[in-house]
């Protein structure tokens, strides 16, 4: 059983930057891709930025330039980097961790982007 627990949301003036991180606890050796998902009220839930199994980083095209996915494998912790937050980032961010069989998702953490 995989544990992914996210922090580091808050209330943030547009502009400005987060940095969220998602420790997993666990059997995480078994977790190959790793990544940030998000939902806004009233919307679906979408990919922000995943690593899936050695293949280049994916952004979502609203996101580039300004988010940076990292992870550190000795802390067993995945971070984004949030820069440039604009109001339309605002909404629940949900660290997510899967292989071919199993899938994991964190409680999420709000981030708003409001003046």
């Amino acid at each position: 059983q995989v544990q992914l627990v996210e922090s580091g949301g808050g209330l943030v003036q547009p502009g400005g930057s987060l940095r969220l991180s998602c420790v997993a606890s666990g059997s995480i050796f078994s977790l190959y891709n790793m990544g940030w998902y998000r939902q806004a009220p009233g919307k679906q839930r979408e990919l922000v930025a995943i690593y899936t199994g050695g293949r280049p980083t994916t952004y979502a095209d609203s996101v580039k330039g300004r988010f940076t996915i990292s992870r550190d494998n000795a802390k067993n912790t995945l971070y984004l980097q949030m820069n440039s937050l604009k109001p339309e980032d605002t909404a629940a961010y949900y660290c997510r961790g899967w292989n071919s069989v199993q899938n994991y998702w964190g409680q999420g953490t709000q981030v708003t982007v409001s003046s």
